[in-house]
């Protein structure tokens, strides 16, 4: 008669048997681990044509330690002329611990490694490092200003072009806060480590929301690298949170960011919402001067005095307007807008581009001239482009011909390479046609590309890319595999990488109603991927959050472990994702619990019918909105029945 108990050191309802299965998925998923991933990438020009170096970033997780190693690659580039080139990378990276963020200069021969402060009695410091040594490290106190916004919407870190200043977006320094005794008077001259007095909170502040809400109130500041002088810019009033400054070409308004303000617009009282997925919070883009034209301006201390800067709003017209960047020649100031999500209120749209004819003389006087370069797609035609889905653009993301910007964007299920065209507004998708794979720019080298490619069931590759010049085709690119400085995954991880398929579905809408736009009643996508016994293996139909969100067909290390357990995956981007035009996005609101239900049960049906699953054997999973409709699929199908 078997024991009611379980084996002695053992918790109630495993057994042994348990305890191998779990010891072996967890060390799968450390080999699943191991494998880093690849961030950001620079690529600096020689006066070699033919050669060039490049810095990639790379990140690795450490279980023990619960946290991310950052490290950086170095690769030497050379180029021939028949097309083919060669990465030298260096035998081992460079870790970057403790640093926040990592920013070459314009020329590639300086760089600027921040490293935010640890504690609130610890300054923030700015190294500046040359060829071969520190050339300077600013100590910044906390009441100057706090961290770097190093990431996020509100990042922003840029040098000029003579590489002798940094402007930079970091939290405000603290305000000052009442002290009292503890009879309750207050306290003059008192120390506020005083053990018999304690600080009163002030003024309530709001705060950004998720991943924002330990911090101030993100300001602009700049950065002398030869004196360590740090200005603040005045002039900006504290309603609005700034981001993503840049440098503007010679003129007397040295900077252009971007501003949230904590009016939008929608409540009596002015506060600020949640911001982190959210691009629906209205903001515009700002001009002012460099503060260290100013000669009655001081550094930035409790004591500073002087006029204030004047501000200028660039975009008045429009409710959204971010990402700025200037063409080469500085004739142009180009930039997103995610008007149709703040218009309509989706946290999450299709995307617009915008320019502005930047005056030649650099004064911004009357109406400054918006113009479209790429509208909202509504309804795309079938294989034609859906819009703009832009989530980060290069610091410099132009072609030498000054005109032609480079960028990722989501197509359908997939992550696309485009390139656009700002005087004509042409889009162009320059990664590969005939693959299912998602593609993403790292850097630009002149006029070649530096990219990433992977898919659900196969690692991240770096490709090179050529424009093809000998076809009439127009936008022909050559796509040459690099050399991996990573070491290969273990046997075991290849294995299961190997055994798995993929495959991106497009499922005809389930009768549609006649009261949906054209675009509305367009296919969505599924992604599904296999083993070499998908009919009689249990299926998880995953399902992203937002719910205006993708899940791509690029490689996921959460989804890979799930598969390697011998689970079919269906990844349903039903309508509302991303990647499909504006009307097949706006129909979901109003209709949530209901289309997005029918969606995923359509999708569902598709692959049953073509005896892809086993339905009796379907499981689902999903965070945040992926969650919600979770629950709904779950309370609306499964248990139905019992209601019955």
């Amino acid at each position: 008669m078997a024991s009611a108990h379980p084996p002695q050191g053992l918790p109630s309802g495993m057994d042994p048997s348990m305890v191998d299965e779990y010891a072996s998925q967890s060390k799968l998923l450390q080999e699943f681990v191991k494998i880093p991933s690849i961030g950001k990438a620079w690529i600096f020009s020689s006066k070699d044509e033919k050669t060039s170096r490049a810095m990639v970033s790379v990140g690795q997780s450490d279980l023990l330690a619960n946290k991310k190693r950052n490290f950086l690659l170095n690769t030497h580039i050379s180029k021939s002329s028949s097309k083919s080139v060669s990465f030298q990378w260096s035998p081992f990276p460079v870790e970057m611990s403790g640093v926040s963020a990592v920013v070459p200069s314009p020329s590639g021969e300086k760089l600027l490694l921040v490293r935010n402060a640890e504690d609130d009695d610890s300054p923030t410091k700015l190294e500046i490092w040359g060829p071969c040594q520190l050339e300077n490290e600013i100590h910044i106190a906390q009441s100057i200003h706090g961290s770097l916004y190093a990431d996020g919407w509100f990042e922003g870190i840029s040098w000029n072009q003579e590489e002798t200043l940094i402007a930079y977006v970091a939290e405000e320094p603290p305000q000052p806060k009442p002290e009292f005794n503890d009879l309750g008077y207050r306290k003059e001259g008192s120390s506020q480590k005083d053990c018999r007095s304690w600080k009163g909170q002030g003024d309530t502040e709001d705060n950004w929301g998720e991943t924002y809400s330990k911090k101030r109130i993100p300001a602009l500041f700049a950065a002398n690298i030869s004196s360590g002088e740090v200005r603040a810019l005045k002039g900006i009033p504290r309603s609005l949170s700034v981001g993503q400054v840049i440098w503007a070409p010679s003129s007397s308004y040295s900077l252009v960011f971007v501003a949230w303000s904590d009016d939008n617009g929608f409540q009596e009282i002015p506060r600020k919402l949640g911001i982190k997925y959210c691009f629906n919070r209205p903001c515009a883009l700002y001009a002012v001067a460099d503060p260290f034209k100013e000669e009655a301006d001081k550094p930035s201390t409790d004591s500073n005095k002087g006029d204030a800067a004047a501000l200028v709003k660039l975009t008045a017209d429009l409710s959204s307007a971010f990402f700025p960047r200037f063409s080469p020649d500085g004739k142009y100031l180009v930039f997103i807008s995610a008007k149709s999500a703040v218009d309509s209120g989706a946290h999450n749209a299709t995307n617009s581009m915008h320019k502005i004819d930047w005056p030649t003389d650099g004064k911004l006087e009357g109406s400054l001239g918006v113009s479209d370069v790429v509208p909202t797609v509504m309804s795309p035609q079938d294989g034609c482009f859906p819009g703009m889905y832009c989530s980060g653009l290069l610091r410099f993301p132009w072609l030498s011909d000054g005109r032609t910007m480079i960028l990722s964007s989501v197509w359908g299920s997939k992550e696309v390479i485009l390139s656009i065209n700002v005087a004509s507004g042409e889009v162009s998708r320059i990664s590969p046609l005939d693959s299912g794979y998602s593609w993403n720019v790292l850097a630009l080298d002149n006029n070649n590309i530096l990219s990433v490619s992977s898919s659900l069931v196969t690692l991240p590759q770096m490709y090179y890319g050529f424009e093809d010049s000998h076809t009439d085709k127009p936008c022909q690119w050559d796509w040459q595999e690099i050399s991996s400085p990573f070491p290969k995954p273990s046997d075991k991880v290849s294995s299961l990488l190997a055994d798995h398929k993929f495959s991106v579905l497009k499922i005809p809408v389930s009768s549609p109603s006649d009261k949906l736009p054209d675009g509305a009643k367009l296919p969505f996508e599924a992604i599904f991927v296999s083993g070499k016994d998908s009919a009689s293996s249990p299926t998880i139909v995953v399902l992203h959050g937002g719910p205006h969100a993708v899940y791509p067909s690029s490689y996921s290390r959460s989804l890979a472990f799930l598969y390697a357990q011998g689970y079919n995956l269906l990844v349903v981007n039903y309508r509302g994702s991303l990647g499909f035009g504006e009307e097949a996005l706006q129909s979901l609101p109003g209709n949530i619990g209901s289309q997005d239900v029918n969606d995923v049960l359509t999708a569902l049906d598709f692959v049953k019918k073509r005896g892809l699953i086993d339905a009796s054997r379907v499981a689902v999973v999903g965070g945040s909105h992926g969650g919600f409709l979770t629950t709904h699929l779950i309370g609306q199908v499964f248990l139905y029945p019992l209601r019955s």
